[in-house]
């Protein structure tokens, strides 16, 4: 029985004889540097077709349509379902950064904050007998219809 490196050897010198004669056949010379360039290298195998089908199905699922998409009330920018649009997310990241700025200016460190509610106040608007022992933070800017 033969082993494997004593096949693949008797493969390839009969590949190496198969090229020679390709070669004299064709009228070129035989240089030694162009046989290894004659291989043909692909799978051994085929896949089996339940193979090719699972991989036709693959294939299929990489491009979908996305049905959860709808677009923004307040904006209109499209966003996904049941997620807040990433336009109006940026607007409130910016308003909620400058109220913790101005939050950090009165409280002189990171340290001093107190130990109660924060009610955030804009022009106009006046504290009602709920807020009275809550750290109030006025800002001097009307309301935005969508900060509530």
């Amino acid at each position: 029985m033969m082993n494997i490196a004593a096949l693949v050897q008797s493969l390839r010198c009969s590949l190496l004889h198969i090229e020679r004669k390709l070669l004299q056949a064709a009228g070129l010379p035989l240089e030694r540097h162009l046989a290894p360039a004659l291989a043909v290298s692909g799978p051994g195998l085929r896949p089996q077709l339940d193979r090719e089908e699972e991989l036709e199905e693959q294939r299929d699922g990489l491009l979908w349509m996305a049905n959860n998409m709808e677009p923004c009330l307040e904006c209109g920018h499209l966003k996904q379902k049941h997620t807040m649009c990433g336009f109006c997310y940026a607007k409130v990241s910016k308003e909620t950064g400058r109220i913790r700025q101005q939050m950090k200016a009165m409280e002189g460190g990171p340290l001093g904050a107190p130990m109660v509610e924060t009610v955030v106040l804009y022009e106009g608007e006046t504290p009602s007998e709920l807020d009275k022992d809550k750290r109030i933070v006025e800002r001097a800017r009307k309301r935005p219809a969508w900060f509530s």
